[in-house]
C-alpha cells in the first residue's frame, strides 16, 4: 500500500512539474492521433455520404463489411501495414517502417471504418425531407449534402471524437509500426507497457494519469456534444 502512494505521489509530481520525456511521449501521442484522426475523417465522412445516398450493387455487403473492420485486432493492422513498409514491401523505399508516420498510417485504417460506419448511421437518421427540400429549391448534390451535415454535425463530431478516443488509447499499431522508439515513436501506451517491463512505475504512472485525464477530457466533450444535439 505504502508503495502504491508512493508511487502516485512521484507520478504526480512528474505530472507537476512538467517533466520533459513526459511530455515528449504526450506531446507525440496527441500529435499521431489528431493526424491520424482528421485525416480519416477527411476520408470516411465523405464516404461515409457517398454509402448512404448511393444507388449501387453490393452496397449492403459494403456496409456489413465496414462493420466488421470495427472489431478488426489491431495487430491484425499493424501486421498488414508492416508487410507492406517493411524493407521488403511495396512502399519499402520509403523508409516509413518505425516512424510516426507509420502509426498514423495503421491508425487510419483502424478507424476508417469506424468514422464511415457511424457517419452512414447518422445520415440515416437525419429527416430525408431535408435534402429532398434542398434539390427542390435548386440544390445539386454537394449543396444537398452540405444541408444534412449541418442537421447531423452533432452525431458526425461525436464519431469524429470517439475515433480520436481510439487511438489515443491504441498500443498494437503503435508498438509494432513505430518500434517505441524514445524521443520519436514513444506513445503513452507503448511507454506504459515498457516502464512497467522494466519495473519503474513512476513514468508509466504518470502517463496513465495523463492519458485517463484525457479520455476523461473526451468524454466530457462527447457529453456536451449529445447535450447539444438533443436540444
Amino acid at each position: 500500500m505504502n508503495f502504491f502512494l508512493s508511487s502516485i505521489a512521484s507520478a504526480c509530481g512528474l505530472v507537476v512539474s512538467l517533466d520533459p520525456e513526459l511530455l515528449s511521449v504526450v506531446r507525440l501521442s496527441l500529435l499521431t492521433s489528431l493526424a491520424s484522426t482528421f485525416l480519416a475523417a477527411v476520408m470516411a465522412i465523405p464516404l461515409g455520404f457517398y454509402i448512404a445516398y448511393g444507388r449501387f450493387r453490393g452496397k449492403r455487403a459494403v456496409i456489413t463489411a465496414l462493420n466488421t473492420l470495427l472489431s478488426l485486432p489491431t495487430v491484425v493492422i499493424a501486421l498488414v501495414v508492416y508487410a507492406f513498409i517493411s524493407r521488403r514491401g511495396i512502399l519499402g523505399p520509403l523508409d516509413l517502417l518505425y516512424t510516426s508516420w507509420a502509426i498514423v498510417i495503421g491508425q487510419i485504417i483502424l478507424i476508417l471504418p469506424l468514422i464511415t460506419a457511424l457517419t452512414i448511421a447518422v445520415i440515416n437518421r437525419v429527416d430525408p425531407r431535408y435534402r429532398k427540400t434542398a434539390k427542390t429549391l435548386g440544390a445539386n448534390d454537394f449543396q444537398a449534402a452540405l444541408v444534412v451535415l449541418r442537421e447531423g454535425r452533432f452525431g458526425i463530431a461525436a464519431a469524429v471524437i470517439s475515433a480520436f478516443g481510439r487511438v489515443i488509447s491504441e498500443i498494437g499499431i503503435a508498438m509494432m509500426l513505430g518500434g517505441n522508439i524514445k524521443g520519436f515513436t514513444r506513445t503513452m501506451t507503448t511507454a506504459i507497457a515498457l516502464e512497467y517491463d522494466k519495473g519503474s512505475f513512476t513514468l508509466a504512472v504518470a502517463l496513465g494519469i495523463v492519458l485517463m485525464a484525457t479520455s476523461l477530457a473526451i468524454n466530457i466533450f462527447f457529453n456536451l456534444i449529445q447535450g447539444e444535439s438533443h436540444r
